[in-house]
This record gives C-alpha cells, structure tokens and sequence, in this order.
C-alpha cells in the first residue's frame, strides 16, 4: 500500500493519495512509515524538477499533496519524537511580498526533516536578528524575487554579524534576482533558484548525505 501510495504521490493523484493514505491509517498503519513514504515522494518531485521533468505547477500540487496528508499523519506520532535534521528560521527579505518560492522550499524542507520557522514577507532585518536569538536555527533561509531585496539580503547579514549571531549559523538566499554574485555580494554561505536545490543545499551545509 505504501508503494502505491508513493506512486500516486509522485504521479500527481492528489485525490487518490490522500485517500489512500486515510485508508492506511485508519488500518492501522504505522504514522512514521507513512511519512517516510511521503518524504521519499516528495524527494522525487524535487528531483525531477531539477532535471526539468516538472514544472513549477507540479511542485506546487505535490506540496499541497504533502500538506494535506501531513495534516492527519503528524498528530498520529507521539509527542514530537521525531528527529529533526535541523531548524530553519526562513523569510522574504524587507521591500519584497513575494511568498510563493518561500513557501514551496517550506514544504519542501519540512518534508526533507527540517524544522522550518516562517516569519513572513517584508521582513525586515531586526526581525531576522529576534528570530535567531529566539530559535537559535542551523540555517537562516532568506528569499527574494525583486531586485530591491538583495540589499536587504546582504542587510540583513550584515544586522546578524553586528549582532554577534553570524557566527554560528550558515546562511543560504534564495529566488529569481538570486546568484553566486549575490551570494557573495550578501555574505551568504549558498544560493539556490529553486526550491529542491535550495533543500539539498540546506543538507549539504549540515553535512547531511543524500
């Protein structure tokens, strides 16, 4: 049942994979074995992406895919006992709305393991200096899609270096007006311009294979 269950996932069967996920747990089926299903599916999804054999649509369908059945499996795992790769404080940079990349690598990155703490569009750099204070995060995700926001990327680095905080964190920027000359030019430890690759990335920075 899990295979199929992986398949229709990874096919798109948005109706057939919630249903038949319901089915494998109302059976008694193991939470933990169903999200490690999930997970897999969803590496998949991003791995064709990356290769070009889905598109930005698929990634969007196989996110919502995910949520929906992330929404009735997570309250079936006792209390959080689930090991977290590592915490991510994610957010659109200050001057730029854009929520749609931010929120596909959230998906993404939860599906991957992460722990993801979203703290929203427009955010600006104080708020990302709070949140790492607050959450003490492994990685801090900054995204943005207009060119204003990479002088708030870099910013905002900047505000997290003044604040001591830079130190002990890496950092990865992420979207449309993102590159290696704005990785650079930000102070960040990796770019990505897209979601699968950003998660990848994320693993790579905590030494995690695969």
């Amino acid at each position: 049942m899990l295979e199929e269950l992986f398949n229709r996932i990874v096919d798109m069967d948005e109706e057939g994979a919630v249903s038949l996920a319901k089915e494998y747990l109302e059976g008694g089926g193991d939470a933990k074995k169903l999200l490690e299903t999930c997970r897999d599916a969803m590496g998949v999804i991003g791995q064709k992406f990356e290769k070009g054999e889905y598109f930005l649509s698929e990634l969007i369908l196989g996110g919502e895919i995910f949520k929906k059945i992330m929404e009735f499996t997570l309250p079936k795992i006792k209390g959080g006992e689930e090991k977290k790769l590592g915490r991510i404080v994610l957010g659109t940079v200050r001057e730029d709305v854009h929520n749609i990349g931010k929120d596909i690598f959230k998906v993404f990155a939860e599906a991957s393991g992460f722990e993801v703490i979203d703290i929203g569009i427009d955010t600006p750099e104080e708020k990302f200096v709070e949140a790492v204070k607050e959450h003490r995060p492994d990685i801090v995700g900054m995204s943005c899609l207009i060119t204003a926001g990479v002088a708030s990327m870099k910013r905002t680095v900047d505000a997290l270096k003044e604040a001591g905080l830079r130190e002990g964190i890496k950092i990865i920027v992420g979207g449309g007006r993102v590159d290696e000359g704005v990785k650079q030019y930000a102070g960040a430890d990796a770019w990505a311009d897209d979601a699968a690759k950003g998660v990848r990335l994320c693993k790579e920075l905590m030494g995690i294979e695969g």
